[in-house]
């Protein structure tokens, strides 16, 4: 089942960039993306009440809420940074740039998470690296 959801976190995410691209035309870029962040608020918060998980509320650490808190800056930042990057530049050069993401996470995921470094692994990384290197240049 998890496949569907990548999947679907894929098509999602391309349908973003493009609709994005097109709804930023003639405004700021931060304006946009508290436009976007106000949507997503609504519809988790819609998702949590449709399915009763507001109920684990009561449930969250102080670790799990600071690390939650970090995420939800980090997100802001990465939306804001691809927002302005998308008005101003080509959304088939930023987006590579924005998905390399994954090697950065898997760099990180090595070093903060100790997951298994795997020669797979490595070269996924590698292929990926060159291929964001070829489609910007």
């Amino acid at each position: 089942m998890w496949i569907a959801f990548a999947v679907g976190s894929a098509v999602f995410a391309a349908l973003t960039s493009i609709l994005a691209k097109i709804g930023i035309e003639d405004m700021d870029s931060n304006l946009a993306t508290a436009i976007r962040t106000v949507v997503v608020l609504v519809l988790a918060w819609g998702i949590v009440f449709a399915t009763g998980a507001q109920a684990g509320i009561s449930h969250i650490s102080a670790k799990s809420f600071l690390f939650l808190i970090l995420s939800g800056l980090a997100t802001g930042l990465s939306w804001i940074c691809y927002y302005h990057a998308i008005q101003i530049g080509p959304v088939s050069k930023v987006v590579p740039i924005d998905k390399f993401s994954v090697v950065i996470t898997m760099v990180l995921a090595f070093v903060f998470l100790h997951e298994k470094v795997d020669v797979k692994t490595v070269l996924g990384g590698i292929l990926i690296t060159a291929g964001t290197l070829v489609m910007i240049l």
